[in-house]
């Protein structure tokens, strides 16, 4: 337990770190990387190239140091992390370099306001942090090594199939390069991939959501080619995926997990919105729904850019056929009719708009609502559920990359 005193030293910061953080943790990532160069291989160096992951490190910092006295509010984001870091092959022994270098980053930064009584507080509170998150990663790690065909750390798999599905997209089908069975997952998880990228001439790991239902002998992700220069860094390994991955090379794989998964413990309508390569979990839990028979109200709202840029239309249009009652909303930003063949499964022209939607058929009361997409999309959706008084616990979001689902 923390002292009063420790807490209240720890809460001081807070609006400090709310203002000043992401140079914080811009100091700390670059001493941490210069110390433990190896560590490099465990974080995402295109989120370090766009600043994506210090500011979501800086935002979660001065977020526990708001709560510290009931860390218990902070649960649901400390469960999306853990998810990540055992996705990442992060252990127990990294906490205390991390620590290390934390520590001496706030001193470094705030020099003579870093009094020892603060760093002793902060020592202490990040270890009370450090044990709660290695216990919640314990109990991932167990439950991934101890369910059939499951594993912890990094598998070999083989592409066995790599497959366009638009101008942008392509799915590589992994199966076990050991012969071995693929574990159950929730349909909308996610896997880490890591490869070696020579351009910076060390691995680097990205994770992606899983495209297909779970219960097969492979697993499926699709990829986005990032083409926008803007883009370029957090677009190594995709583009590397694209580019010199082939069928039958050897890729490492980190086992499925996330907290964004179709929940099939209840029998209300499901909502599945999506945009861009957001439609990959979308598809798995479409899957998921008809492996499984059921009969529940499935409406499938997707917008892309144009027919081009367009995955998985055909697809979607037979998994809806499927369900005794499913729906698809398919909206381009563009018409470019001819220009390839999600054009023929188009519904509309414009932008996803879940407002002008409501009081139709494709917005069913009392259902479960999942969306996924870039965030100002996401955010853009579930403030229009929230406007149609959708409770919180009946919209389910997933974020890309290092950034945290939209409030």
């Amino acid at each position: 337990m923390l002292t009063e005193t420790t807490r209240t030293l720890v809460k001081a910061t807070a609006p400090v770190l709310q203002a000043h953080g992401v140079a914080l943790t811009t100091h700390f990532y670059a001493r941490m990387f210069q110390h433990n160069p190896e560590l490099r291989e465990v974080f995402n160096q295109g989120h370090q190239r766009n600043g994506a992951q210090q500011q979501a490190l800086a935002m979660a910092v001065a977020a526990y140091a708001e709560h510290i006295d009931n860390p218990g509010v902070l649960m649901p984001v400390l469960e999306r992390v853990a998810a990540k870091h055992v996705s990442l092959g992060i252990r127990s022994e990294h906490y205390a370099i991390v620590g290390r270098h934390l520590l001496a980053s706030i001193a470094e930064v705030l020099g003579e306001a870093a009094t020892p009584e603060l760093i002793d507080a902060w020592a202490a509170a990040y270890g009370q942090l450090a044990d709660i998150m290695i216990g919640m990663e314990r109990a991932l790690y167990d439950e991934s090594a101890t369910r059939e065909g499951g594993w912890t750390g990094w598998r070999t798999f083989r592409v066995r199939r790599k497959q366009p599905e638009s101008e942008e997209i392509t799915s590589f089908e992994l199966e076990p390069a050991d012969g071995g069975k693929v574990p159950h997952y929730r349909a909308g998880q996610y896997v880490s991939i890591r490869v070696v990228v020579p351009e910076l001439g060390y691995r680097q790991p990205r994770q992606y959501s899983l495209s297909c239902a779970p219960g097969q002998d492979h697993l499926r992700i699709s990829v986005k080619r990032e083409r926008d220069p803007a883009q370029q860094a957090e677009g190594m390994v995709s583009n590397f995926l694209h580019g010199h991955v082939a069928e039958g090379d050897l890729i490492e794989v980190a086992p499925p997990v996330g907290d964004f998964y179709l929940h099939e413990d209840r029998d209300s309508p499901v909502v599945l919105v999506s945009a861009g390569v957001g439609i990959t979990p979308m598809v798995a839990m479409l899957e998921r729904l008809v492996q499984t028979g059921s009969r529940r109200p499935v409406r499938f709202l997707h917008a892309a850019r144009h027919a081009g840029v367009q995955a998985f239309g055909a697809r979607v249009g037979e998994l809806i056929e499927q369900l005794p009652d499913g729906q698809a909303w398919i909206v381009h930003e563009l018409a470019q009719d001819g220009q390839g063949a999600g054009a023929a499964q188009r519904h509309a022209v414009g932008r996803l708009d879940l407002a002008a939607l409501t009081g139709t058929p494709l917005l069913p009361p009392d259902a479960d609502h999942y969306v996924c997409g870039p965030v100002g999309f996401m955010a853009e959706q579930i403030r229009a559920l929230r406007g149609r008084g959708v409770p919180a616990e009946r919209i389910h979001a997933e974020a890309f990359g290092t950034g945290g689902v939209p409030a």
